[in-house]
């Protein structure tokens, strides 16, 4: 099984995409997870320009490039959150308009609908994104929170998301919520009880990540064991913890690549996730998807990383085996 190295633009929106095209294919990539902001993926654009899809996707062809996932993390936080002025500068205008937070709100959820909308226009079938969340800052109980808002954040879930995955299930495309801190699941128990708002409804699943895992000290490999039918894409990426007796796991408000936190993201293969078990439980659950690297590690040079770490992944990924090892002992 030779799954597809692709690599998520996210980090690199602030390039044009037809030179994010070419830098992905001369670092060796199989192809390119298009991220829903910079240039990269327009969704409006998409949705109103009869030839935007067919254009975008001539780039990447004469590129050599595959594409499997469009992601939309940035509308997706502004779903559940509860809005206030950092939005604004992760938001399109046209999806931040006045501020308004219940206006922000609901045009965020629409923005999730014309993603799928635009997916399926693409030709894709998985995006990629987050939830947002209206109890994360619930996290440590003290004040002590009642069980009912907890309860009611799960709802609001519901209540929000089951009309935008309406729309996903009419366009054959799934939603890959990143588990993640300050979304509505960011761990296996808060993802076991999202599934359970929704229903189990199969058009929300997961975009595994093990980064934002480990330094919670989950393993990532019961997350995809947890899951084994929702995993419908892959994040290669890395963190170490670097607690040293002075730092804590929260990091103390200090920002990514700061010494002095209490853990970090790392390109993968320099962290602390064990990708081979990972590669290994994948192989379990028959996952034959992307595994795609989503680079950010503040201590080393970008084009550097995304060479190596694509490298990495190739040499990492092995398929399953098809006969037992002592078969020949038989007869």
């Amino acid at each position: 099984m030779a799954r597809p190295v692709t690599l998520f633009t996210g980090q690199w929106a602030d390039l044009p995409i037809a030179e994010m095209a070419r830098m992905t294919a001369e670092f060796g990539y199989d192809g390119i997870e298009l991220a829903c902001w910079g240039d990269h993926f327009e969704v409006d654009r998409a949705i109103a320009e009869d030839d935007y899809c067919d254009k975008h996707r001539k780039l990447l062809d004469d590129a050599g490039l595959q594409c499997h996932a469009i992601s939309a993390h940035l509308a997706g936080q502004a779903v559940l959150d509860t809005i206030d002025a950092r939005h604004k500068s992760i938001l399109p205008d046209y999806v931040w308009g006045d501020g308004d937070p219940a206006g922000v709100n609901e045009r965020a959820a629409e923005e999730l609908k014309n993603t799928a909308r635009a997916a399926q226009k693409f030709g894709v079938e998985v995006v990629n994104g987050f939830t947002g969340s209206s109890i994360w800052h619930l996290l440590y109980s003290f004040p002590p929170v009642p069980p009912s808002m907890i309860d009611d954040g799960f709802a609001l879930l519901a209540e929000r998301f089951n009309p935008i995955l309406d729309v996903f299930g009419e366009c054959g495309v799934n939603f890959a919520l990143e588990v993640h801190p300050t979304e509505i699941a960011f761990d296996i128990h808060t993802a076991a009880r999202a599934l359970e708002a929704l229903d189990h409804r199969k058009e929300f699943g997961f975009n595994f990540d093990p980064s934002h895992l480990i330094w919670q000290g989950i393993d990532p490999v019961q997350f995809i064991r947890a899951f084994p039918d929702r995993i419908y894409h892959v994040h290669i990426k890395d963190a170490i913890v670097t607690l040293d007796g002075r730092s804590g796991i929260n990091c103390s408000h200090l920002n990514f690549g700061d010494s002095r936190r209490g853990w970090d993201f790392r390109s993968p293969g320099r962290g602390g996730v064990n990708f081979e078990e990972i590669i290994r439980a994948l192989n379990e659950i028959n996952y034959d998807g992307p595994l795609s690297i989503e680079w950010e590690d503040s201590g080393m040079e970008r084009t550097f990383g995304a060479k190596e770490a694509c490298a990495f992944t190739k040499k990492l990924d092995f398929s399953p085996s098809n006969v037992a090892f002592d078969a020949a002992f038989d007869g």
